[in-house]
């Protein structure tokens, strides 16, 4: 592998996770005065809308062309793009109501959960670190059940099973990133447009024309979810999935600080205890994807 386009790589996977961890947080607790059915509802309209430009920018029509000619893609692209949405909804939901460190839970063993599946539905081989760090994740959660059912963060784990089966259907029909998530969004755009009609009739909306500064905090939704998968993805491609898998971290890190530090989230004695438990998992996740790499 090319140095050069291993550093360019690493240095756009950091961005990328840095800017889901940092701005992606702020940015959404920074709009959480608006409902967040409706944050949800324009985060996929100007998705949709940002994924066009892009599709259009780098000409890349012809594979969406190829895409939608193959029904069966389409039907699992169908599927996949209802995963996405909730997974979205379950994410804005979070920030809006503080439990953005209970969310971070859920990206710390997102990767981990997502090995698990992949050994569970496409018979990948598992190290005996990988099998230790998924029991250490399983003991986490079970400890939390038995220790104080309340503080399972019931919100990381809808996250983290969300997004671990949305790119476990993904990796398996194996459908270009941005295209896959255009042809997603428009799969679901009509009932996004349904659901936009049933808030604003309702007056439920904060979206007014009037207002141009709210219009433009809310159309960026959809830079602020593409510009970041951009990063990631194309430093995945030139720098590999294991450093990109380690450098994502910076995701969860960032979230469960800026929860903890700068946004006063509480942390009970109970979940910290399975904290420090995801941590080990995941060092010894880690270190697994270093000696592998």
């Amino acid at each position: 592998m090319n140095n050069n386009n291993f550093n360019k790589g690493i240095f756009l996977t950091t961005l990328g996770s840095f800017w889901w961890g940092f701005f992606g947080v702020i940015y959404f607790k920074y709009i959480s005065f608006i409902g967040h059915i409706e944050v949800v509802v324009h985060r996929s309209i100007w998705t949709t809308i940002t994924l066009l430009l892009t599709t259009i920018f780098f000409s890349k029509w012809k594979t969406f062309f190829s895409l939608i000619k193959d029904k069966k893609k389409i039907l699992v692209l169908l599927f996949t793009g209802i995963l996405i949405f909730l997974n979205w909804a379950v994410w804005i939901y979070a920030v809006s109501t503080d439990q953005i460190i209970d969310a971070s839970f859920g990206y710390f063993i997102m990767p981990i959960i997502s090995v698990f599946l992949g050994y569970s539905f496409f018979d990948e081989k598992l190290s005996n670190k990988a099998k230790f760090s998924i029991f250490i994740v399983i003991v986490s959660i079970l400890y939390l059940l038995l220790i104080d059912f309340r503080s399972i963060p019931w919100i990381g784990l809808l996250v983290a099973i969300l997004w671990s089966v949305y790119n476990l259907i993904r990796k398996k029909i194996n459908v270009d990133t941005d295209v896959g998530l255009f042809i997603e969004s428009l799969l679901i755009f009509p009932f996004i447009l349904f659901a936009f009609y049933i808030i604003t009739k309702n007056n439920f909306n904060d979206f007014d024309i009037s207002d141009p500064s709210l219009m433009l905090i809310l159309i960026l939704a959809g830079p602020m979810t593409v510009i970041p998968l951009f990063l990631y993805v194309r430093g995945v491609e030139l720098s590999g999935l294991g450093p990109a898998g380690m450098i994502f971290y910076i995701t969860p890190t960032l979230q469960f600080i800026l929860g903890y530090f700068m946004f006063n989230e509480t942390l009970n004695i109970q979940k910290l205890v399975s904290f420090f438990l995801i941590w080990l998992a995941v060092f010894i996740y880690l270190k697994d994807l270093y000696e592998k790499n």
